[in-house]
């Protein structure tokens, strides 16, 4: 698989969404997108991610941006997630991990020494035109979406 490249088209997708449509990235052209992948719902990185994204929902609105978090989930494991806490962006099922396998984030994982493949926590940003502006990979929670978010405010 290549390496995405800063500047170069984001990798379209189309996936199942918890608003009950199918929606494909290149339904938001016109709009700044945070496309963040995470390993699973309910767990508490990943719930604290979707909270912090949540608590600045509206201000990422403001900067014409649309937040879509994507796992390997369930529509079913997303509704209860977004009704627990809250969550006022689409979450997408991505569960045969082809638009994880296109944004290079579907990896082998250790944990308690067990090997298994699964989502490496990573955001991109893609802009209104549809091109990928910035990536992060192996994301650590805490800040990141502030940092996400004056990303935005100071480049698009």
């Amino acid at each position: 698989m290549e390496q995405l490249q800063i500047g170069q088209k984001a990798p379209d997708f189309t996936l199942p969404a918890s608003n009950g449509e199918t929606v494909s990235l290149h339904d938001f052209l016109g709009k700044n997108v945070i496309l963040y992948f995470y390993p699973k719902d309910m767990t508490p990185g990943c719930t604290t991610e979707a909270c912090d994204f949540r608590d600045q929902h509206s201000k990422f609105g403001d900067l014409n941006t649309v937040i879509l978090g994507v796992s390997t989930d369930s529509l079913e494991r997303h509704h209860k997630f977004i009704d627990k806490h809250g969550l006022p962006f689409l979450l997408l099922a991505d569960e045969q991990h082809q638009a994880a396998e296109s944004y290079g984030v579907w990896k082998m994982k250790k944990n308690f020494g067990k090997e298994y493949m699964g989502i490496e926590r990573s955001t991109f940003v893609i802009d209104k035109e549809g091109n990928l502006v910035k990536e992060w990979r192996k994301v650590k929670v805490k800040g990141h979406v502030e940092e996400a978010l004056a990303l935005i405010e100071e480049n698009l």
